[in-house]
């Protein structure tokens, strides 16, 4: 069975090579696109994420120190795609709350704003048209916001782009077809070493089983270091 992919009427998805003027299926906008799914229906990317303000209160209300946890619960969540560009803002709001939570010194309200703000600014299916997985680039904004990194600090703006090196490392290493599960998995658990050694503040990081892949029609099986049959 063909899990659906469209959110207007299930049929799998395509990706072009160029550009092309699509008018949004769901609020009628019209911007230049490569994803649409086989029978012509487009949804831009602020249809496909609405309903995430819903974030914010999970993650307030949570007092876990484990980000693999809160995000196993925000990608519960009904606004939340099996594939999808919320997976740039779930990263990073699940590693500032388990990091809040583990005794880090932010404003957790304040920074998961941010987070949702820059977020959303990745595009979906930048894993393939940019090599850069939104997942892997979540965790940089993460580092970025907690560190107060700016494009003129020092120690700051080098941690945060290491940190999303080491993330697209850990997912490029996987290879693709792209599941937005396993690359939000693979970053958060970068992520957890990278803020122990450079920060010392320990999350909890637990053993990670999918329990998602037969909802992922391009299912990597067990190349995925999650795979659990």
């Amino acid at each position: 069975m063909v899990n659906e992919e469209c959110l207007v009427c299930g049929a799998p998805l395509e990706y072009l090579q160029e550009d092309e003027i699509m008018e949004c299926a769901l609020c009628h906008k019209k911007m230049a696109s490569r994803t649409r799914c086989v029978k012509g229906h487009f949804v831009c990317d602020e249809c496909h994420t609405s309903g995430m303000d819903s974030v914010m209160a999970v993650c307030l209300r949570s007092r876990s120190k484990d980000p693999i946890e809160i995000i196993n619960l925000l990608m519960s969540q009904p606004f939340c795609h099996f594939h999808g560009p919320e997976h740039h803002v779930l990263v990073g709001s699940a590693l500032l709350t388990a990091y809040r939570n583990a005794g880090g010194d932010i404003q957790l309200e304040e920074a998961l704003v941010e987070m949702q703000k820059r977020g959303k600014g990745v595009p979906g299916g930048a894993c393939g048209f940019w090599g850069s997985c939104g997942a892997g680039i979540s965790t940089g904004m993460f580092v970025s916001i907690l560190s107060k990194a700016t494009p003129l600090t020092q120690e700051t703006w080098g941690l945060s782009n290491q940190m999303t090196s080491k993330a697209l490392d850990a997912i490029g290493k996987v290879g693709g077809p792209r599941c937005c599960k396993r690359n939000s998995y693979l970053a958060i658990l970068t992520a957890i070493d990278f803020v122990k050694e450079h920060f010392g503040v320990q999350m909890e990081k637990p053993a990670v089983k999918c329990a998602r892949s037969h909802d992922n029609n391009q299912c990597i099986g067990e190349r995925c270091p999650f795979h659990c049959q």
